[in-house]
């Protein structure tokens, strides 16, 4: 099972609502399905153009490692060796900064990840929570969030 269409919409736009409500700078907000495509994506006005490629690679990040990408940031604290080997060997399409969110659905499977990027990681993160849950799915971020 993978997160649909619906659900992916109201992930998009509740993150973006949360990001206005909280003053963050111009989002991009990427929901990717359990296998890793898109599956809607919105760019404020004013977001970066690099933003879409960050956002991707955030929620890419996390379904390819089965975790949070906060989770992929502390890791990397503690051993820069594994991340150097892990975005070798995604081809550099992961990143590693919180804002890349797993989704998963009641049982607990993951079905998708949300990445956004715009605004700090941390903000960038509380958004993405901030959708999933609008769509009464569970977000997991990883590290000491999760």
């Amino acid at each position: 099972m993978s997160v649909n269409l619906q659900q992916a919409s109201t992930i998009v736009d509740a993150a973006l609502k949360k990001a206005r409500e909280t003053k963050c700078t111009p989002q991009t907000v990427v929901v990717l399905d359990a296998g890793g495509h898109v599956v809607a994506a919105k760019r404020e006005d004013g977001s970066g153009i690099v933003r879409f490629e960050i956002a991707t690679g955030k929620a890419w990040g996390a379904l390819g490692m089965g975790w949070g990408s906060r989770t992929m940031m502390e890791r990397a604290a503690q051993n820069p060796n594994f991340l150097t080997a892990i975005v070798a060997a995604s081809g550099g399409r992961l990143v590693p900064n919180p804002g890349g969110v797993l989704i998963r659905d009641g049982a607990g499977n993951i079905i998708g990840a949300v990445g956004i990027s715009g605004d700090t990681a941390d903000k960038d993160e509380v958004c993405a929570v901030a959708g999933i849950d609008a769509a009464g799915l569970k977000a997991d971020p990883g590290g000491t969030k999760s």
